[in-house]
């Protein structure tokens, strides 16, 4: 009734907007083609008013005066309007890009043509030897995403392990917290997912990037990146409210602040308020985010950028399902709404990052740009969680309707300091095209004094104190109680009765504290020099490049007990791309990957007891090491409007941290193990008719452990790796010569595997295919849209990921979502 109510609001408040002002109606078409532009910038000069095209070309604007019609990729067209219909046709001009990104981007498409953080250039992606797959905010906004986890799911070989800010990439998992923005490191658990109301697009660049982008994961790296000012006049007002209490509110404002339009701004918030398919989680978000960008002079620009996150929910650790019975694994033997934490558990993270950017032209040929990033981040958690594994019996046998518990308190700080600084030189030898890169990186994450975790767990002894295992040989130490007919040790925190469900409040005093640790102060650091040649001779290009890295990590900073360790290494990348004609080109490339341990350990399944550690630290192990290689094509279709990627691809990744399992020192680490993952990919994004947007993806992956010191792994799956994933989304708008003209309709689908489970091999998460429905209506000459849509139409249901029999992570079943949008 909730979800009726708030849409039947939105409706009258569609309706009541609905007006009929005195319009400047237009069509916009490409002179050669004569096809429709959708996402044209139309700007009424010396005013406020703009839109753009939609996805015919169309466009209404109120008032009267000069029109300045404009397109990436094409030159800007100024006319006087004559008459109440204006035809444009613009004309296409040598693409140039910006040399770095501090002006946002105007197309209004499924597809981006470039990317800035690849090679840290303003390259086409067609000429970048790597597969980098892209999520516009337009394919966010239509599907009405919220989080990035609802971008992500649809690029190729990304797959989500849980649900957190936690993805498997070509059948490898995330080591490394936190998220690239805009090229650079930032550093938080992934407990909570980002809001993307800031987020231009999502980037996902296969392969270990570690020539680009540091210490980053064999599988690929995740970059965000912000939306950046317009020197157009764009604003846009959001409210959605849904399924499970959701109700989201967002502005994005943007435009000139000044006539001469060299200085820009832009500003993003957010706020959400959403509780959930599972029991007592629930989630508030804001974010604000604010870019400015000076235009000093033709050959100088500057943008400050600052984004506030304010995110209170709880840590959701998964359903809990009975141990198998008979050799059989029931995952519906729980609802998937059972949660084993307390109605009071919580988790609040704080997080402000600065950033500021300086790009100066010497000349036609010297360019040189210098970016520093400062991130605060805070965290606030207490939890009921499972201990991974059930209560036991006084012969140690598993009890399966009594899943083991432990209570924890943690609070902590960390500060980020980033600075990356290059020349790029742009010059000929003969034939040959030079864009020759050299530049700097410092990135600096410091673990602040104050942190700590309290925890609760174990089983209580008979004089009171607390161990953390059971001894069988010593039972008659034990504190005992008895359940149904079972004479069973007592835990500290009591076990959790999966045929009883009894979620109760939860306080630290309830238990004996098992262990107090003050998290020791850290920091890591990572220097790196780096040359990159970018040579282009006829219908070829060569990437190379070279980054010599200095990592430094140093526990206990400061003090007489201080811990420290060095690491270096030379990681080359080389891509070769031929362009067969102009809609085909083809490559192959070869890069290596670095990762320290000490980037790894924090929240990783296997080594999370190893976090906070007062007497070690894990850079002291071989750095886990990757290589990639990779043959791959990049086409355009349908005159350039329908483009298409594939490739083919392998990597290898060795020096694995995980837990040596020794019960008397539960902390222990140990490097070993190599791993192997191949398969093909391909991404298909952009127009079949000028108004049938689609986005499809396909992946087959084959991820296997290759040399470990349990011989029955050898050869083995990895965990929570599908061996298939694909995904569609289109969206056709009726023309507006149809009795239907403003309808559009939006589907959906998303297909996954079946995966093995972290811990415990015994089961699978099953393979699943979901539905997505969506309807958009607006109006004619109007500025509001109404979408509705609806997920998981069937009420499939689903498990994105599994650790073990205590922690499964079930997808969310049938939903929706309405949005007004109001663009102005």
């Amino acid at each position: 009734m909730f979800f009726i109510g708030n849409l039947v609001y939105l409706s009258v408040l569609f309706a009541f907007a609905f007006g009929n002002a005195q319009e400047i109606n237009g069509k916009v078409k490409d002179a050669d083609s004569q096809l429709p532009i959708p996402g044209a910038t139309i700007q009424m000069k010396n005013t406020k008013q703009g839109t753009v095209t939609d996805f015919e070309g169309n466009f209404s604007i109120s008032g009267s005066g000069t029109l300045e019609i404009s397109y990436l990729g094409y030159k800007t067209v100024t006319i006087t309007p004559e008459n109440e219909f204006v035809a444009v046709f613009l004309k296409p001009e040598n693409f140039a890009l910006d040399a770095v990104e501090l002006v946002g981007r105007k197309a209004k498409t499924y597809t981006s043509e470039y990317s800035f953080s690849a090679t840290r250039t303003s390259t086409l992606n067609k000429d970048i030897p790597q597969a980098i797959s892209t999520v516009t905010k337009e394919l966010i906004d239509e599907q009405q995403g919220i989080q990035l986890s609802d971008a992500v799911k649809n690029v190729s070989g990304v797959s989500p392990s849980s649900f957190y800010n936690q993805y498997s990439i070509r059948g490898i998992s995330q080591n490394e917290e936190g998220q690239l923005i805009n090229g650079m490191r930032t550093r938080q658990f992934y407990f909570l997912q980002p809001l993307l109301a800031n987020v231009e697009r999502v980037e996902v660049i296969k392969g270990p990037a570690s020539a680009t982008f540091s210490s980053v994961d064999p599988g690929g790296s995740i970059n965000l990146v912000t939306k950046k000012p317009l020197d157009v006049t764009r604003n846009e007002v959001k409210f959605t409210t849904g399924s499970f209490s959701n109700i989201m509110g967002s502005i994005d404002l943007t435009g000139p602040l000044n006539e001469e339009k060299t200085l820009l701004y832009r500003l993003n918030g957010a706020y959400r308020e959403a509780n959930s398919y599972r029991d007592y989680i629930s989630n508030t978000s804001l974010l604000l985010s604010s870019s400015f960008t000076y235009l000093a002079s033709e050959k100088t620009a500057i943008n400050v950028e600052l984004i506030y996150s304010d995110m209170k929910g709880n840590l959701d650790r998964g359903q809990p399902i009975f141990g198998a019975e008979a050799g059989v694994t029931d995952l519906s033997s729980t609802p998937i709404s059972l949660n084993l934490g307390a109605p009071n558990d919580f988790l609040n993270s704080k997080q402000l990052i600065i950033t500021g950017n300086l790009n100066h032209r010497f000349s036609d040929h010297i360019n040189f740009t210098t970016t520093y990033m400062k991130q605060t981040w805070k965290e606030d958690v207490q939890e009921n969680r499972t201990t991974n594994g059930f209560g036991v019996d006084l012969d140690n046998n598993p009890v399966p309707t009594l899943a083991a518990m432990r209570f924890i308190q943690r609070q902590q700080s960390w500060r980020v300091d980033n600075i990356n600084s290059y020349f790029n030189f742009e010059f000929n030898t003969g034939e040959l095209k030079h864009t020759l890169l050299v530049g700097y990186d410092l990135h600096s994450w410091a673990k602040l004094k104050g942190g700590g975790q309290n925890q609760a767990r174990g089983y209580l002894l008979t004089d009171g104190t607390v161990t953390n295992a059971f001894i069988p040989d010593n039972a008659e130490a034990y504190q005992t109680y008895t359940y149904e007919e079972m004479v069973l040790p007592r835990p500290n925190v009591p076990h959790f009765n999966l045929e009883a469900p009894n979620n109760t409040l939860s306080n630290l005093t309830d238990y004996n504290i098992s262990s107090r640790t003050a998290f020791p102060t850290a920091l890591t650091e990572t220097h790196a020099a780096y040359v990159q040649e970018q040579l282009s001779y006829k219908k070829f290009r060569l990437l190379f490049s070279l980054r010599q890295e200095w990592f430094s990590d140093v526990t206990h900073r400061g003090e007489a007990n201080e811990i420290s360790f060095t690491n270096q290494k030379l990681l080359p990348r080389v891509g070769l791309t031929y362009t067969l004609n102009d809609h085909i080109n083809i490559y192959g490339t070869y890069l290596e990957g670095f990762q320290p341990q000490s980037n790894t350990v924090s929240i990783m399944p296997n080594t999370e007891s190893f976090y906070g550690s007062t007497d070690d630290s894990a850079s002291r192990f071989k750095p886990l090491e990757s290589d990639l290689k990779e043959v791959g094509a990049k086409i355009t279709l349908l005159k350039n409007k329908l483009h298409i990627n594939a490739a083919v691809y392998e990597i290898n990744q060795k020096n694995l941290l995980l837990n040596a399992n020794v019960p008397s020192t539960p902390d222990s680490l140990v490097t070993r193990g190599a791993e192997r993952s191949s398969g093909f990919e391909m991404d298909v994004t952009g127009y079949l008719l000028p108004n049938w947007q689609v986005y499809g993806s396909f992946n087959y992956n084959d991820a296997k452990i290759i040399e470990d010191s349990d011989p029955d792994l050898i050869g083995a799956r990895k965990q929570n790796s599908p061996f298939t994933t694909a995904t569609l989304w289109t969206r056709y708008n009726f023309l507006s010569t149809s009795e239907l003209r403003g309808l559009g309709l939006g589907f959906g689908a998303q297909h996954s595997g079946d995966k093995v489970p972290t811990y415990d091999r015994s089961f699978k998460t099953p393979a699943y295919t979901l539905f997505d429905l969506a309807v958009y209506f607006t109006p004619h000459n109007s500025k509001i849209q109404l979408a509705v849509i609806g997920k998981n139409l069937t009420d499939k249901a689903y498990w994105v990921g599994a650790q073990n029999y205590l922690r499964l992570f079930p997808g969310a079943p049938r939903n929706f979502l309405a949005t007004v949008t109001y663009t102005f």
